[in-house]
């Protein structure tokens, strides 16, 4: 396992994946689509900072998953992202929506940033663990 080159896949998916997360559950959803009871008040710079190294994690664990097992094919890691969001992320959101008080459109957002992250990640181990 060549760990430079994991290393490059991580980071570099991960500061993309940043950018769907903001995209895709950031401020202007987040203000405009939901409410305001479920969530904490006040400054978040706390909450950012802490969740920021996040997506970072998900793509270097997806990235060494799929070198263990072999992907080095974007086909291959890309059903292996598919299967992931099937057994983790969507069962998560759709059972906190059916929980909490989550709008509609931001549960819908916030599963398709999911699955688009993972995506990143399969794109990324496809074309560059070769």
């Amino acid at each position: 396992m060549n760990w430079t080159l994991l290393v490059l896949i991580t980071i570099g998916a991960g500061i993309v994946t940043s950018l769907t997360d903001w995209f895709f559950a950031g401020d202007w959803l987040h203000h405009r689509y939901t409410y305001p009871e479920i969530w904490r008040q006040g400054v978040e710079t706390r909450a950012i900072a802490l969740t920021s190294p996040l997506p970072f994690l998900t793509c270097g664990v997806f990235a060494c998953i799929s070198a263990g097992l072999g992907l080095h094919s974007v086909t291959g890691a890309v059903k292996l992202a598919g299967a992931v969001w099937l057994i983790g992320p969507l069962p998560l959101i759709l059972t906190n929506a059916a929980f909490m008080k989550l709008h509609r459109l931001f549960v819908i957002s916030y599963a398709i940033g999911w699955l688009i992250k993972l995506e990143v990640a399969a794109i990324a181990v496809g074309w560059f663990l070769r």
